[in-house]
């Protein structure tokens, strides 16, 4: 799959991340995201797949665009799942700030795990904590197992989390326990692949967010070879009853992990920087035409491609490189 898709779906992202980037720092965040989610699924189309979106922007009812549920793609027999998320982090790109991101993962029907636009409380960890954390067990029981791992004081770990009044219990555990902590506004999958990335700084990611953050997460992290592990947080009877038709465990203790969230063994993730983060940069506008800034991962090969790509909207007569 990989070398059959890899460059359509990059095209993809591409096209949703210049979009987007259109609207950085202007304060219009339904704006930016219409304009990403019009362009991702335009290009999408024109896929050789037979795709059918299994996260996406909401459920049917509620999302004009890219639902739950929707076929995409111009392909009548490669049948895939796709998760989407055309523009991670509105408010980010609607302020500028850093870490927005046009996100796709790809996988064989059945390869991604068909979950309600929902909740789940989450920790990431990187591969040499798997196996050994426990989302059920405390902030410093954790915190004390991923230093053995990194061979590390609990006092050089960092975790991330998101800066929401509901955490408010988990800021309070973990500094507790001596970890500091990077508080973030929006956008949870650049945080979670940060924490399964050496070097980044950032050893955990912990705390209640989007359920399709965590399954695209949970794509990326699959093929990083870090850990994921969520307990879902249903918002309404509603939600429940979704998930039941899809087959899904309701039970709020139920632990899911890497591969029951992303269980496919051929999956692509990739993501486009809309504006500059932790890692990727984001779109940069020239006469004429844009830079972007892709990752691609892949499960099955366990490779990682970073794609440096000059798109020219009109002729010019010199480009520069650097």
């Amino acid at each position: 799959m990989e070398q059959r898709l890899t460059l359509d779906i990059i095209k993809v992202t591409e096209a949703a991340s210049i979009a987007a980037a259109r609207f950085m720092g202007k304060g219009d965040r339904k704006g930016a995201d219409q304009a990403a989610v019009t362009a991702m699924r335009r290009t999408l189309n024109n896929v050789p797949i037979r795709g059918r979106v299994v996260i996406g922007e909401g459920e049917r009812d509620v999302a004009p665009m890219l639902f739950i549920g929707e076929e995409v793609g111009c392909g009548k027999d490669y049948e895939v799942d796709i998760a989407v998320d055309p523009l991670e982090g509105t408010n980010l790109c609607a302020t500028g700030s850093p870490n927005a991101l046009a996100v796709m993962a790809v996988a064989d029907k059945g390869g991604l795990l068909h979950c309600p636009d929902t909740y789940m409380e989450k920790l990431v960890v990187r591969s040499s904590a798997k196996g050994l954390v426990d989302i059920r067990a405390s902030a410093r029981e954790n915190l004390e197992i991923i230093a053995e791992a990194e061979r590390r004081d609990i006092d050089d770990l960092v975790v991330v989390i998101l800066d929401r009044p509901r955490h408010q219990q988990i800021i309070e555990d973990v500094r507790s326990a001596g970890a500091r902590i990077k508080l973030i506004g929006d956008g949870d999958i650049t945080p979670a692949i940060a924490a399964v990335v050496e070097g980044t700084g950032i050893h955990a990611l912990m705390g209640t967010g989007g359920a399709p953050e965590g399954v695209l997460s949970a794509a990326a992290i699959k093929c990083l070879g870090g850990e994921i592990q969520v307990r879902m947080r249903w918002r309404n009877e509603e939600e429940k009853e979704r998930a039941k038709k899809g087959g899904m465990d309701i039970s709020e203790e139920k632990v899911y992990t890497t591969d029951d969230l992303a269980p496919g063994d051929d999956i692509i993730f990739v993501a486009t920087g809309v504006t500059k983060g932790d890692v990727l940069e984001g779109v940069s506008f020239f006469g004429g035409g844009a830079r972007t800034y892709s990752m691609v991962l892949a499960a099955k090969t366990r490779e990682i491609r970073f794609i440096n790509t000059i798109h020219l909207f009109e002729k010019i007569d010199r480009i520069r490189l650097r």
